[in-house]
């Protein structure tokens, strides 16, 4: 079912998307806990053993789309990451947002070590191509949907804008170290979750897309080195497990100012519905006009 998109997308209308959804699927949620708002609304159900993304426009429909393809894919090839929960065909559409229903893991989130996810992360691109047609990464692009839509001052949207234009061009010009292939496209230590087992898995599929392996390498380094939310050793067990330094490589600035715009505009989103989602865009723009520390970033 599919009708004409919400005005805006908070946690009460993606709650209410979700459980149209549930009713389609014969599903009862019982109660529903919202752990995340991004390009998705991210709930938990019945304790944690299923979790529901909720997709926050239409748009994103799609991308979901090879989401579920991606999941019956890996499946296939037996590798560590998230399944699907219900039977029902998905996504489902409410209101024009896809919804896709999976199986939990740990409850409260219990994380990978960065040399497990140097591991997975090698496995995952030594795999041999995915059925599905993956699109072009193309990051420049989410930069744009999200700042159109982003309720922010008009100074600060023309400033990401600049700043989004300015690194495409130095993106353009990069000469990638490693082969081509399919990329995770959002591979961070908060996407690899272990299981009741304590076996670690990747979750958050709908970003695959064919770029470069670098991609999926930055976040781990920057959170590391930018941030401080790995440490030294941390770092140098992801590094010696996936076989490569992306730090090394010189384009890895550009890359991680790529990433750094990315989680600006991605808590943009939430800046008309959020103070503190509007305060913290404010604080993280200023910090990079000011060349200032991205320790002072707070997580969200």
């Amino acid at each position: 079912m599919t009708t004409e998109n919400l005005h805006r997308f908070d946690a009460q209308s993606a709650e209410g998307t979700l459980r149209a959804a549930c009713t389609i699927v014969g599903f009862t949620p019982g109660k529903v806990e919202l752990l995340r708002l991004g390009d998705h609304a991210l709930f938990r159900m019945h304790g944690g053993q299923i979790v529901s993304r909720v997709g926050r426009h239409p748009d994103r429909l799609p991308s979901v789309g090879r989401e579920v393809a991606i999941a019956h894919w890996l499946s296939r090839e037996e590798y560590p990451a998230v399944r699907l929960a219900v039977t029902a065909e998905q996504p489902v559409a409410v209101h024009g947002h896809p919804v896709t229903f999976w199986e939990g893991l740990v409850d409260g989130e219990e994380y990978a070590s960065t040399r497990e996810m140097g591991s997975l992360l090698r496995r995952l691109h030594a795999l041999e191509a995915p059925p599905a047609s993956l699109p072009e990464l193309r990051p420049f692009d989410k930069v744009g949907r999200r700042l159109r839509r982003a309720e922010i001052g008009a100074e600060a949207r023309s400033y990401l804008t600049a700043l989004a234009t300015d690194l495409a061009t130095s993106y353009d010009r990069l000469d990638f170290a490693l082969p081509r292939g399919h990329v995770h496209g959002d591979f961070n230590v908060g996407n690899v979750l272990r299981d009741s087992h304590g076996q670690p898995h990747v979750i958050d599929l709908d970003g695959f897309a064919v770029g470069p392996r670098e991609w999926d390498l930055t976040q781990t380094a920057m959170y590391y080195e930018s941030f401080g939310w790995h440490t030294a050793d941390e770092y140098a067990g992801f590094a010696a497990a996936y076989g490569f330094d992306v730090r090394k490589w010189p384009g890895y600035p550009v890359l991680r100012s790529v990433r750094e715009l990315l989680m600006i505009t991605w808590l943009a989103q939430n800046a008309g519905t959020d103070p503190r989602a509007s305060e913290e865009v404010a604080k993280r723009i200023a910090t990079l006009r000011e060349g200032g520390s991205r320790r002072k970033w707070a997580p969200f």
